[in-house]
């Protein structure tokens, strides 16, 4: 197991144990304590503890270097894991929300609801403050590691620390400001439910454009452009074409060189284009350059 694995499997596995801490917590507390927003702030924090699984499994997976059944590596495995989590997360957002709008329903119907327990605010604020230490803990190994999944799990975080302060204000208008702000609360949860909806939808859909082979966005195309063009040689680069593949990109580019240079001359400005683009993305990148005479 490589460094940048362990470093992912570490990071995570904080993120894990602090997650099945907040889920008893909020599940027990909510039930016991008749919040439907902490009810449903609990299964958010359960997802994250799903979703950590899945990360651990997956990213492993995705550093093992290519074989001849992968040839262009196993980076495909983070980019799944990114969409699962997505998935996840929306399924949750959904369960959520279709609890939030039966309790509402009750409620305009006429049925009291019940006074959340003081303790369930305790819970919440608790909750803010370490899914917001994850969220930047878990960020900044993202970044650091170029982690598609790593940042998905780090947003996941986020979304849970959002959901904690939706509860909070449900909450903390159920308990202080009488019977009929109890509503509040399962409306807090249908809040949940939407923003969880929407982080699922922003985690999802740039991995699965990288399933579908979409190209990298217009500025690290021309960055990657631009770096090819300023190798010593090169005079002029055409059918560009770069993607993803999970921490990494697969680069395919055309590049015209000086027709009376040998060979070798031209095997050597192709070896510094890759050697360039290696320095500046990373020594896993790969990369096809194809020479072609300059007429």
């Amino acid at each position: 197991m490589n460094d940048i694995v362990k470093t992912i499997r570490k990071v995570t596995l904080v993120g894990f144990w602090i997650n099945a801490a907040l889920v008893a917590l909020k599940l027990f507390f909510g039930y016991w304590g008749r919040s439907d927003a902490l009810v449903a702030d609990g299964y958010h924090s359960m997802s994250d503890f799903i979703t950590d699984f899945i990360v651990i499994a997956f990213v492993t997976a995705s550093y093992k270097k290519a074989d001849s059944d992968h040839p262009y590596g196993h980076g495909k495995f983070e980019t799944i894991a990114t969409v699962l989590i997505g998935l996840i997360l929306f399924g949750v957002g959904a369960f959520i929300g279709v609890e939030g709008v039966s309790t509402l329903i009750k409620y305009l119907k006429g049925e009291t609801l019940t006074r959340p327990d003081i303790w369930t605010l305790y819970v919440a604020v608790a909750s803010i403050a370490l899914k917001e230490f994850c969220y930047r803990y878990t960020l900044a190994y993202g970044r650091k590691l170029n982690s598609s999944s790593l940042i998905a799990n780090a947003w996941h975080h986020r979304s849970d620390a959002i959901s904690s302060i939706a509860t909070l204000i449900g909450v903390s208008f159920a308990i202080f400001l009488g019977s009929r702000w109890r509503v509040m609360d399962p409306i807090a949860s249908i809040a949940i439910a939407v923003m969880i909806a929407v982080s699922a939808v922003k985690i999802a859909w740039p991995s699965l454009n990288e399933l579908l082979e979409a190209s990298l966005p217009e500025a690290t195309v021309k960055q990657i452009r631009e770096a090819i063009a300023a190798v010593p040689g090169v005079l002029k680069v055409h059918n560009l074409r770069a993607r993803r593949n999970g921490h990494s990109y697969i680069i395919d580019v055309n590049i015209h060189v000086s027709p009376d240079i040998t060979v070798r001359e031209g095997h050597e400005i192709a070896t510094n284009v890759e050697k360039t683009l290696q320095s500046q993305l990373g020594p896993d990148i790969i990369i096809y350059v194809h020479t072609e005479p300059q007429t």
